[in-house]
Formats: structure tokens, sequence, C-alpha cells
């Protein structure tokens, strides 16, 4: 099996970075498959499993309630969370994107040592924690700055005007998402404690790494000095489909950005039949725009847009989304309530409680065991995605020796290629993981047959005999 190496020097400058933290780095990070929940929606700590009367205020998920779950997370093989924002949020934003009090854990989520206990008890499992950090925006309190700690002054913003042209940056980074205030990252006391803010945060409760909320609101200089003060891995959401313009913030900027152009497309293609060429012209787009495709966060559902089963109602193309986004290039985030099928469409709907559904038997939840117990067994971020088909409602690629092969196609009969092109020897044994017992055979002209139902996907890999060696016909 091929072993990934890392780099002894790398984790020593690491180390020094972020004395005292964890502080993965960047290439640390591509071996981890991230669950992303909210910490209100996914478990209480006192055990209810009522369902919540108001979505649009706080349920009640806590820290503690995480830490009591983690074997429900452990047991699908995911070995990184990443959780809501933590500062105290003014009124009802449970969603924790609305800070009041960035120096007060909310506590509506637990204390600051229930904090470090959940953080610790993940980490001891094998577990990074990602933290979701905002330093765009405070809470909705208008002009009643005084409100907010440490940010307590008018001086502290921007002048007040909203976002009304989404293609002028100017207006994006200078005025307010959603008549939310807009922090002045130009001014002094605003930048030097938003540093040391995510430094402190960082080091005190041992954070593996951070998501950035609303990075193109901000001027791109400050997230080089944000990155740099946190000391573990970045990864900033950028919510636009142009390559060119997420590309930007990782350009001297932050480690990596959510594939948010890649999301558009995957929606695309498994949401409205659109055709597989576009994964293809996306993927190129990518190689020459990014440093870095493997550490881009890859997702098809999230808690800013409707989930994949609210738009395709597709059980067989979802599946098949869930493993195009588990072995393509790039870092593996699945949303919390995708393992129970969950299907709501526009905030709040996209974030249902999950503790009335935390069902371990669920047919989701074992599918994507399989597929991440895979992922990791054959080391898939250390291998190259390599297209080896495409055509409209069709595709394939490898990772090393493992074969994927998609259709978007649920409705017509069964779709069947034959791929010259690929890693394998004439008369190799090839079985898929997703179905015991189906193995083919590259043909003795040395292509690959591949069948696939409505909406199926396949992952193969070569079959090998008691000794380890690779099977062929002949035997």
């Amino acid at each position: 099996m091929h072993s990934k190496i890392l780099s002894t020097a790398s984790l020593l400058v690491a180390a020094l970075l972020l004395s005292g933290s964890a502080a993965h780095n960047k290439d640390e990070w591509k071996s981890r498959t991230i669950y992303q929940l909210l910490t209100d929606r996914f478990w209480r700590d006192d055990g209810s499993t009522q369902p919540c009367s108001d979505i649009g205020k706080y349920c009640g998920g806590t820290f503690k309630g995480i830490q009591d779950k983690l074997d429900y997370i452990k047991g699908m093989g995911f070995d990184a969370i990443w959780i809501s924002p933590i500062p105290e949020n003014f009124g009802n934003d449970y969603h924790g994107y609305g800070a009041l009090d960035w120096y007060k854990v909310n506590p509506h989520f637990g204390d600051e040592q229930g904090l470090k206990d959940m953080i610790k008890a993940a980490q001891d499992k094998g577990i990074w924690v990602m933290l979701d950090v905002v330093a765009n925006h405070v809470a909705w309190i208008d002009e009643a700055y005084q409100m907010v700690n440490p940010f307590n002054k008018k001086e502290y913003y921007h002048a007040k005007c909203q976002i009304n042209n989404w293609d002028d940056q100017n207006e994006v980074e200078y005025c307010r998402l959603a008549n939310l205030p807009d922090l002045d990252q130009d001014n002094a006391f605003v930048r030097s404690t938003l540093l040391q803010w995510v430094k402190d945060t960082v080091q005190k409760f041992n954070f593996d790494g951070i998501r950035i909320d609303t990075v193109p609101h901000v001027k791109k200089d400050f997230w080089k000095e944000y990155a740099q003060a946190a000391g573990v891995f970045q990864i900033g959401e950028a919510l636009k489909g142009d390559v060119g313009y997420v590309s930007y913030y990782t350009h001297d900027g932050l480690d990596a950005t959510m594939n948010y152009p890649l999301y558009f497309t995957l929606r695309n293609v498994f949401n409205y039949k659109h055709s597989m060429y576009e994964i293809r012209n996306v993927f190129n787009q990518e190689k020459s725009a990014f440093a870095d495709v493997d550490a881009l966060g890859v997702f098809i559902d999230n808690h800013d847009n409707p989930r994949f089963l609210s738009m395709s109602n597709s059980l067989p193309l979802f599946k098949t989304a869930l493993t195009f986004t588990l072995f393509s290039q790039g870092i593996p985030i699945i949303y919390y309530g995708s393992e129970q099928g969950f299907n709501g469409g526009n905030d709040p709907a996209n974030r249902e409680p999950l503790w009335t559904s935390m069902n371990t038997q669920n047919p989701l939840y074992t599918f994507l065991q399989g597929l991440i117990s895979l992922r990791k067994s054959q080391e898939v971020w250390t291998f190259p995605h390599i297209e080896r088909w495409c055509d409209d409602t069709f595709y394939a690629f490898t990772r090393g020796n493992v074969l994927i092969a998609i259709t978007n196609q649920d409705q017509s009969g069964q779709q069947h290629r034959d791929i010259s092109y690929h890693p394998y020897k004439p008369g190799q044994k090839l079985c898929n993981q997703l179905f015991e017992g189906d193995c083919i055979f590259v043909t003795p002209d040395n292509k690959v047959p591949v069948y696939l139902l409505k909406g199926e996907s396949k992952v193969f890999i070569p079959a090998t005999n008691a000794e380890g060696e690779y099977v062929f016909a002949q035997e």
C-alpha cells in the first residue's frame, strides 16, 4: 500500500508556529474526513429527543452533547468535526454568526471548561476539531455598537450601507451583509484585536483548524495575517461559483477555500442532470487557478444551501454524489443529517435537529461508514484524481488503484462503458466495494467493462488472494 510520509521539517515548523496547540497543517488535513455539525442541532446533553418547537431559535444542542455522541461520529469513520462559532451571540442566533461578546463562550452551548472537555475527548478518539470563525461582522444590533464587546464604538465599523450589487467588490467589502454591522479591519484596534483573538482562541482550546466565514467581505491582505495568527489549517468560505474569484483568496492568503465552484457544478450535474462534462471543465479551470486543489473543501450539502434531497429526492443520486465527494480531489466535508437522509430546504429548514433520528442502522449511515473506511484504507488523498472517462451521463476517475464510476441518470436504463484508459492489466480482477460479489475482469484487449444501473455508483479495487497478490482471470 502506498504510504504517506510526513515531512519532519514541516511538522517542526508547525509546532514552533503554535506552541501548545495541535497545529495541524494543510497536508495533514488532507487525510481527514470532516463531519460538519451545528452545535445547537446535534445532541442535547440531557438526552431529550423531543422535536424542536421552533428551528428558527435555540433548540438545545451543547458541547457536552457533542462529547456524549462522539462515538456516533467516529462510528461512520469521520476523524474531524467542524463546529459552530463559539462567542456569545445576540438573541436567538443559535447558528453562532452574530457575535455579541467575543470573550464569552455562548452559554447556550456550555462554558469554557465544557468546550475544552469536548475537544479533548474528541482528540483522544482521533477526531480533530475545526472551529467556525467570523471576522467580518458582529451581531444584528444595527447601530447600537455599545452592546458589542470589545467592538463597542462606531469608529470600529464601516459606514452603514447595504450590499446591493454583489458584482461590486468594493461594496461587498465595505457594506453590510444582511444588515450585520461591518467591522473595519483597517482600524488598528479592530485588526489587532481580531488577530489576537483567533491566536488566543486556537491556543486556549487547542483547536486543530478553522473554517472562516464570509471571506470575500474582507480585503485579502487581512486574511494572510489572520492565517498566520491562527497557526493552524484554514479553509475559507467564498460563496461564488467563479473559480477565479474563489481561488484569489488562496493566492498568498489562506490555505484553502470551500470548493463552491465544484458544489454548484455537482448540483447541476446530479440535481438538474447537466452534462458530466461540467465536472471536467471545472476541474480543468481549478488546476490552473489553485496552487493546491487537494486542500479544497468538497461538499454537496451545508447549512447555507438547501439539502441535496430537497432538490432531487433521488436516493441513488444522493449516494452517488456522496461517493464522488469522498473520493474526489480535496478534503471531503459531509453535513450532519446526510447519514439520516435529511431533506430540509432553505435555511432554517436545512438545520434540522439530529437527535430525533440518530439511527446507526440507517442504510446511509452504513453506506458512509463503508465509503470512509475504503477512503482511508486506500489512502486516496496521496494519489492524484485522474479522469478515465467522461461523457454527458457517465464519469469515471481513479485515485491510485481505486476506480470510481458514476452516472447522473436515475430514470433511464443501464449505462455501459468500456474504459480503455486505466492503470490495470489485461485479465485483472476488479471488485466493486459497494456490492459484494460484483466483480469484473479487464478484457484481453485491455478494457474495463463497467455497467451502472439507475443512478448507481461503483468503487472498484483490484482483487487479491490470501497472499496479497493480484488476482487474474486465469486463476
